[in-house]
């Protein structure tokens, strides 16, 4: 069975953000990321050479795990990421244009939002979940509330500040997976304390909700 969207965040959800990775460690950090049970991983546009990096991962990881880009800002970005062999288009914003381009080339759509409106805009557009952000500015309360109002279906992840003290109480008010960065990977972070970094995460999740990750 390939992997989707949502058998990946099923297995574990937690989004990799390798932002600041160079295309000569990037299969290394990728690999010990995998190993510790994640299975999306975007590389931000704004890294060094992140097209270079997103082709590497998709050919080292197809069938273990979705590959794409963060930080994807324009249409332009999102055929440049298509081209690298990326299927997942990231972004910190609602730009409907962007969410519109990746669908249309049958790419996995996960922009950024804040507001309901936002939300909604990007649900309309075709978007395959959301992505609140920042999420250091909206508390677990907040997120309840627009979960309320959202539909059932909908998938949605929160990134910024993401730590494992800081996801239990985002799990308990419905969010289905979380984009993890610095606490993770930041640039001259090697693959073994990235490892070591992935693994206290995916440990941390599991202890919480273990029948959902196991």
């Amino acid at each position: 069975m390939s992997l989707t969207l949502a058998s990946a965040l099923a297995q574990m959800p937690l989004v990799a953000i390798l932002r600041g990775v160079k295309p000569d460690e990037v299969e290394a950090i990728a690999e010990a990321i995998v190993a510790a049970g994640i299975r999306i991983l975007e590389v931000p546009l704004n890294s060094p050479d992140p097209l270079t990096s997103i082709g590497l991962l998709a050919r080292s990881l197809a069938g273990r795990a979705l590959v794409g880009a963060g930080t994807v800002l324009t249409v332009e970005d999102v055929a440049g990421v298509a081209e690298a062999g990326g299927t997942v288009i990231v972004s910190p914003n609602t730009n409907v244009e962007v969410i519109r381009a990746s669908k249309a080339r049958g790419l996995l759509s996960l922009p950024g939002f804040f507001t309901p409106t936002e939300a909604f805009a990007a649900l309309d557009a075709g978007a395959d979940a959301l992505k609140l952000f920042p999420a250091e500015m909206a508390s677990p309360a907040a997120v309840k509330a627009m979960r309320a109002v959202l539909p059932r279906s909908t998938k949605l992840l929160v990134v910024g500040g993401v730590s494992p003290q800081t996801i239990p109480p985002y799990l308990a008010v419905g969010v289905d997976g979380f984009g993890v960065g610095s606490d993770l990977y930041s640039a001259g972070r090697g693959a073994a304390e990235v490892g070591e970094r992935a693994a206290a995460l995916t440990a941390a999740i599991r202890a919480l909700n273990g029948e959902r990750t196991a």
